[in-house]
């Protein structure tokens, strides 16, 4: 059976006997887990158990492990982390610890059957930016966002952990916070070309990336990047990103429609896969009819990109966690 090109997250902490057969007979391309699904790992470890054997095959599952506020696996059973922002700017070697921090997540999250993380940021930091997003960012220039994102995907990468781009093609000058409004961008093209795209063309090798729900009314005035044929042809040819793109959240308020009419239009425009998140059944429903299957395009993206997961290098866990805590001290 031909996979749906979508991602969806299930409402609890143990999938329902309804999710169970909505997935083995939808065939999600992957899921996606949040703090409502998560408990301790051994919870963890069977949830993402029950997930694969739902589709009957090695279904990537996804978190948003970025430390700091986003972060859905937290102490006690986990480390905590600083804001992004703060790290880099407090750690004795920025990219060093940077490294390690995404190396350590890596760890734990392959340790509970979750092998692919919604990292690295590559959004620049703006004065302006929406404190939604701003302290989740790694630096306020684009040499700096563009090191500390490689960092970040190197040490997933190292861990066995898929990374995941985003906001393509950039949420830095966003003054809205996109899960409750539609930002808009009024920078010039080529303002935007120079600074808001420069790190995900330096980035546009990483497998899988995420679009932003942002208007660029300089290229399109009328329709969000996520669905917007205008702003996916930036993606591919100008910025030159061929890996898997799967939208930002389908349910977040910055689009306008049903959840049926946002997963065509996304799908119309030129992204790849649909990420509903919420875990509301009847919303799935809707989504994986109108993502229908894969295309020929995306399937190839997909295989890979989950050609790179791979075995974590052998490395003492507890040697970088007393280098990391070192280096933030």
């Amino acid at each position: 059976m031909t996979q749906t090109a979508a991602i969806f997250g299930p409402a609890a902490l143990d999938i329902t006997p309804w999710e169970r057969g909505f997935f083995r007979d939808a065939d999600p391309w992957g899921f996606i887990l949040f703090a409502r699904n998560i408990d301790s790992p051994d919870q963890l470890r069977r949830l993402t158990g029950d997930l694969r054997a739902a589709v009957g095959r090695d279904a990537p599952i996804l978190i948003d492990q970025e430390g700091g506020r986003v972060q859905r696996m937290r102490s006690p059973h986990w480390r905590d982390y600083l804001p992004a922002l703060d790290q880099m700017a407090r750690a004795r070697d920025p990219l060093r610890a940077q490294w390690l921090r995404y190396r350590l997540i890596a760890h734990d999250l392959l340790s509970v059957g979750i092998d692919v993380n919604c990292a690295p940021l590559a959004d620049v930091a703006e004065d302006a930016t929406h404190p939604f997003l701003q302290n989740r960012l790694y630096g306020r220039d684009v040499p700096s966002v563009i090191a500390a994102a490689r960092a970040c995907a190197d040490g997933l990468l190292a861990g066995g952990v898929l990374p995941v781009l985003k906001h393509i093609p950039g949420h830095g000058r966003a003054q809205a916070d996109s899960h409750l409004a539609l930002p808009r961008v009024s920078a010039s093209v080529d303002d935007l070309t120079a600074h808001d795209f420069a790190p995900f063309t330096a980035l546009r090798d990483l497998p899988l990336g995420m679009s932003a729900h942002i208007v660029f009314t300089a290229l399109d005035p009328d329709r969000p990047a996520t669905t917007s044929p205008v702003m996916m042809q930036v993606i591919r040819d100008q910025i030159g990103f061929d890996g898997l793109l799967m939208t930002d959240d389908l349910s977040m308020q910055a689009l306008a429609g049903s959840v049926t009419d946002r997963s065509k239009a996304a799908i119309a425009a030129g992204c790849d896969l649909i990420l509903h998140c919420n875990g509301d059944a009847d919303e799935m429903a809707q989504v994986a009819a109108a993502a229908g299957a894969l295309s020929a395009t995306a399937q190839r993206r997909a295989d890979h990109a989950l050609a790179l997961r791979g075995d974590p290098q052998k490395i003492d866990i507890a040697a970088l966690e007393a280098e990391f805590d070192t280096l933030i001290a």
